[in-house]
């Protein structure tokens, strides 16, 4: 029995779909109902707060062989006007999820959903794990604050975890039960929505020092995202904190050029200043989870803009 946090959400809601495709039986928790293409996918879906009275009796009645915690506040901008909201739901809740984990349920595995936001803007391109992290948002340190206390954990309590830092998760379920919600703000959501509605999709910024000018980042398909959590369930990964990420990047100019190829349409493009904090380059090296894992990217930017936009136009 596996149990999903966050099971409602974007990266939750496809992490219990691969896991049910393998025929493993899925608790799922959320504050938020799931949507239809999601409840195939559960044994038994709580609808409640994963630090809440109603969560940790569901934990301790099916005493799992995992927790993938997905729940989290997720959004750079919010957080810097309302950080408390990201302390107390990202950091203080999680941390009391860990303890009871600790004292109730010691021989459950901890798989957390990090970001790649914790390195800040990494001196290092591709970023890796060693590398020195110095968050630019509430959110980011949220996420740093967890993996520390994850080591601590590990040290002190013998908590069994994996730790996942990755920056874009994009594309949709391959076979169509599940996508981003509406408004997303990642690149290729914020493209495809103005594809698909005849609007305005507009680059921040045309004089980065890239080949063509424009922000390179990492993009990894949210199916792949899914598919390294479940390795991480079935191998004997060790403890400790991992990139998912491509070692390369492609330019928003890259990635406008591809959803025109993918879907023959093309959205009026407007031209912006960068915004303040933006780095040219942000790419996530996953030697050290290829060593262990092998094989786990199996969608190229083709099929995450075609898979998202099979979702978008559903």
């Amino acid at each position: 029995m596996i149990v999903v946090t966050g099971a409602a959400g974007y990266i939750g809601g496809q992490i219990a779909l691969r896991l049910a495709d393998a025929g493993q039986q899925v608790i799922g928790i959320d504050r938020r109902p799931c949507h239809s293409g999601l409840t195939g996918a559960f044994t038994d879906f709580v609808q409640c707060d994963f630090d809440s009275d109603e969560s940790y009796r569901k934990l301790l009645d099916v005493r799992p062989q995992a927790i993938i915690h997905c729940a989290g506040t997720s959004l750079v901008g919010p957080s810097i006007n309302h950080p408390s909201d990201y302390y107390t739901n990202n950091v203080v809740k999680t941390l009391h999820l860990l303890d009871f984990i600790c004292n109730a349920l010691p021989q459950t595995k901890f798989i957390f959903s990090s970001s790649a936001a914790a390195y800040g803007e990494p001196i290092m391109t591709p970023c890796h794990e060693v590398d020195p992290c110095e968050p630019v948002s509430p959110y980011g340190d949220s996420k740093l604050m967890i993996d520390m206390i994850l080591k601590s954990y590990h040290r002190a309590y013998g908590l069994d975890y994996v730790s996942f830092r990755y920056f874009n998760a994009c594309g949709a379920d391959p076979q169509g039960r599940h996508g981003q919600e509406p408004g997303a703000t990642h690149v290729i959501a914020r493209l495809l929505e103005a594809t698909r509605d005849e609007g305005t999709f507009k680059i921040y910024g045309v004089d980065y020092p890239t080949d063509d000018g424009t922000c390179v980042r990492d993009y990894v398909h949210v199916d792949d995202i899914a598919r390294a959590h479940s390795l991480a369930l079935y191998h004997k990964i060790p403890a400790g904190i991992y990139n998912l990420g491509s070692n390369s990047g492609t330019s928003v100019k890259q990635i406008v050029e591809r959803a025109q190829a993918v879907t023959g349409k093309m959205p009026t493009i407007q031209f912006g200043a960068a915004r303040v904090g933006d780095p040219p380059i942000l790419t996530a090296s996953a030697d050290k989870f290829n060593l262990v894992a092998g094989a786990w990217r199996h969608h190229d930017l083709d099929a995450m803009i075609q898979h998202a936009w099979a979702w978008y136009v559903r």
